[in-house]
């Protein structure tokens, strides 16, 4: 089957390129029954191109991959068309289903909206295209994407996906997808966005196991077969933990214990101005809370595929929490450098207290943002606000470094000041812990998302049961226990003893932080095509 579609429209390509003639869509099947030509509309004001799938013809033979990866030379691990492989029904009546799907060019599209660096631009013909040349490689798009279309290339360090081969659409050719299926499974259509939204969507746009499509919007038409019984991905017996993501494991711990323990410094500060009999707030103090920060955010850079454009990252702060956050993390960075020279320079304490709480408040913006960052719908058990929590509740581990470092100058007062907050952080950091626990353990099975969340349950309980003991286990020792014993010492005038306790406590507090990341990180399970055998370098 050839299948032709001639488009006439201007050379340049924005985000405001209309498409300025007509469609002639022509097909030659090859028999003898000779040509036909059906002409398409141009395209109006409100609409787009869009794929149809009929699910009811296609035999799985992956002719659209192969045909896909050829065209733009992509190596066999990255996948912008991927076919899921789904069964329905009990034996004898079973029902084989294959789902084709690429990007689904949505109307409102997350990895748009979520990318740092605007690479991802929506043409007026309704194709999202991604600008390889401004991508840093972040992959938060993958992140964001409900369908996990967008993959990360680790040769080109830059994330890739489908753009309707918009290079053949100009030269008058469908994409390598649309010629290759041998069943006609794929086709190209012109869909108004309005009418798609109200009365198309959710009839059309739906397939088994599938993201609800409230999230994007997706254009993909749905042709569906009939079945009976149950649809299960064929590959829900497969369950592998996510990526270990070490580099952002450390920038995010790092930068919430600076931002924590540079809340203690400043609430010192506040009680030294009204009077208060503490220690006051000094440059050695301003170092020791600046040091997890100032190694913590340039290890956020070797997450990049192409870290030597970091700086980028900050273009898009009116929708990406990212650039938000590097931007906010960024001025709270530089901030501590303006408080460290603000005490080397014997800065008035009024003026200090006003820098401090101006670089305070950009650094606790800075944490929230970070956590905004994992808080998408595509990610179920990373999307809740115990996310948001449990970043803030690593501020107890910067209470506890200040403490330490205070107890060596005879500031008895203050560090028992300082722990009794520490001690009621890391309460609350056990609670949010237990909560997530109870949490899974009583997970509804009518959950939207139960699926995902089920498949994260099995993995903290089987494949890091151990490592989820340790970090409960471990959070309770170095968060209360030991610093409880401390401020007993303490008051007991055992400077030594209490010391050395301390700097246990921060030590093991900073391992069951990074670990308890660490299970953040690999035991997500992300929404996206069923049966995805062969994703490739999905991530």
């Amino acid at each position: 089957m050839c299948n032709i579609i001639n488009i006439k429209r201007k050379e340049t390509m924005n985000q405001n390129t209309p498409l300025e003639s007509f469609i002639n869509y022509k097909a030659d099947t090859g028999m003898q029954c000779g040509n036909y030509q059906i002409d398409i509309p141009e395209l109006k004001e409100g609409e787009q191109y869009r794929f149809h799938f009929d699910m009811s013809v296609c035999v799985g033979c992956h002719c659209c991959e192969v045909a896909c990866n050829e065209q733009n030379n992509n190596p066999a691990d990255i996948k912008w068309r991927r076919v899921g492989e789904m069964e329905a029904g009990e034996f004898p009546q079973v029902s084989q289903l294959f789902n084709s799907m690429s990007c689904n060019h949505c109307i409102d599209p997350e990895c748009l909206k979520g990318c740092p660096t605007n690479s991802y631009i929506k043409f007026e013909n309704g194709i999202v295209y991604h600008d390889d040349d401004v991508c840093i490689g972040c992959q938060y798009c993958t992140w964001n994407c409900p369908y996990e279309v967008p993959v990360f290339n680790q040769d080109r360090g830059i994330v890739t996906k489908c753009h309707m081969c918009h290079e053949k659409l100009e030269n008058g050719q469908t994409p390598a997808c649309v010629q290759a299926c041998p069943a006609g499974a794929i086709e190209i259509e012109v869909v108004n966005k309005e009418e798609w939204i109200k009365n198309g969507m959710a009839s059309q746009g739906v397939a088994p196991h599938l993201p609800d499509i409230s999230i994007t919007k997706p254009t993909t038409r749905y042709t569906l077969p009939k079945f009976q019984g149950d649809v299960k991905p064929a590959d829900e017996h497969i369950l592998k933990p996510a990526h270990k993501e070490l580099p952002l494991v450390f920038m995010t711990v790092l930068t919430q214990v600076s931002v924590g323990g540079f809340l203690a410094l400043f609430l010192g500060q506040i009680l030294t101005l009204f009077g208060g009999n503490l220690a006051s707030a000094n440059i050695w103090l301003a170092i020791f809370v600046f040091l997890p920060a100032a190694i913590g955010l340039p290890l956020s850079a070797l997450h990049l595929g192409r870290p030597f454009l970091a700086i980028t990252a900050m273009k898009n702060i009116k929708t990406s929490w990212l650039s938000r956050e590097a931007l906010a993390l960024g001025v709270y960075a530089l901030g501590l450098n303006f408080v460290i020279l603000g005490y080397l320079f014997g800065l008035g304490d009024f003026l200090m207290t006003l820098l401090q709480a101006a670089v305070l408040v950009t650094g606790i913006y800075g944490i929230y943002a970070q956590s905004m960052i994992y808080r998408v719908k595509a990610r179920p058990s990373w999307d809740k606000k115990s996310t948001t929590y449990r970043f803030f509740g690593v501020f107890y581990v910067g209470f506890l470094l200040l403490a330490f470092i205070l107890l060596g100058s005879d500031s008895d007062k203050s560090v028992m000041v300082i722990l009794s907050v520490t001690l009621m952080l890391g309460m609350y950091q056990l609670f949010l812990i237990y909560d997530e626990m109870i949490f899974y353990k009583y997970l509804d099975s009518e959950h939207k998302n139960y699926y995902q969340l089920n498949r994260t349950k099995t993995l903290l309980e089987e494949n890091f049961g151990k490592f989820k003991n340790i970090r409960l286990f471990s959070l309770g020792i170095f968060a209360l226990v030991l610093p409880l014993f401390a401020i007993l010492f303490i008051a007991s005038d055992s400077f030594g003893v209490a010391s050395f306790l301390l700097g246990v406590s921060v030590l093991g507090a900073l391992v069951s932080e990074l670990l308890g990341r660490y299970l953040f990180f690999v035991t997500v399970v992300p929404l996206g095509l069923a049966g995805n055998f062969f994703a490739g370098n999905q991530r």
